[in-house]
């Protein structure tokens, strides 16, 4: 699918129309599937990267992260929390969007705010802006945060995961890494509400390729008498025939965590990634003052 062929702004009523079937809100995940049944994209399409060598980042879920920002300025949409999307007061009035009005406003919004705060990059019209995704979020890190991942020994990765999983809530985590045992490369127990545990079994994957159906069919193999539950990691995304095939009805249940939700995990946890608050100073020239002066 070359980049010119969903030019950003196609995305915005979909976007919008997704919200409202997900009955007003949504995860960036729920909202990406929506979009995605609604404009019927392919494979091909969904799988198709948006920085190849650089990121893991597909070009739909990069368009979709500008797209929601954008929708948000507007204020049809809101986010609560990281990766929670909800429709505004408004948003819940508007079923259909005239793109060119929203790029109007605010692409004009967004090249007063540059003038003043003094950044020098010119506003990007076809809207490719980097600086236009989820809570204005700069990418640079998240590139940087996927390049060690992929950077990393098999066996660190796996620890990785490890502390991943004991600081989310499980106890007992034991990464096996035992070969011929059929792609299980540790174990866990998540307890609820300080009752109830069940065992967990997962598997890493740090690729740069997506997982395919087979590697979820062949883990659902060894989880067989193990456990109901399982879990792959992975540091690249996941095919749409595995994700179809984890979510298979009557087959053993596996959670699928994709490049994207690690990175945002490993911020989320402090894990090799610290957040510092930045505040732009804004500066507002109150012309009246100089006339009366």
């Amino acid at each position: 699918m070359p980049r010119t062929a969903l030019p950003n702004i196609e995305l915005f009523n979909p976007t919008l129309q997704a919200l409202h079937s997900l009955g007003g809100s949504g995860t960036n995940m729920e909202i990406h599937d929506e979009v995605v049944k609604i404009l019927g994209l392919t494979d091909q399409q969904i799988q198709l990267l948006h920085d190849p060598g650089n990121s893991h980042k597909t070009e739909i879920a990069s368009r979709l992260s500008w797209t929601r920002t954008w929708l948000k300025r507007y204020g049809v949409l809101d986010n609560p929390r990281t990766g929670v999307w909800v429709l505004t007061p408004e948003g819940q009035k508007t079923r259909k969007l005239d793109p060119a009005a929203v790029v109007a406003r605010i692409g004009r919004n967004e090249r007063e705010r540059k003038r003043w705060v003094g950044r020098s990059r010119a506003f990007e019209e076809e809207g490719e802006a980097s600086d236009f995704e989820d809570g204005d979020e700069n990418e640079t890190w998240r590139v940087a945060l996927h390049n060690q991942l992929i950077q990393m020994k098999p066996d660190g990765f796996e620890r990785l995961v490890q502390r991943i999983l004991r600081e989310s809530g499980f106890d007992h985590v034991e990464v096996t890494g035992r070969t011929g045992d059929g792609g299980i490369d540790g174990i866990g127990d998540i307890r609820l509400g300080g009752f109830l545990s069940f065992r967990v079994v997962f598997q890493c994957k740090r690729w740069k390729s997506p997982v395919g159906a087979r590697t979820v069919r062949d883990f659902r193999g060894a989880m067989m008498g193990r456990t109901d539950k399982g879990l792959i990691v992975s540091t690249g995304n996941f095919s749409q025939d595995a994700v179809r095939e984890a979510r298979r009805d009557g087959a053993l249940d596996i959670d699928l965590i994709d490049g994207e939700q690690l990175i945002d995990k490993l911020k989320e946890l402090s894990l090799g990634v610290t957040t510092k608050e930045v505040v732009v100073e804004e500066v507002t020239v109150h012309p009246d003052f100089f006339a009366n002066i």
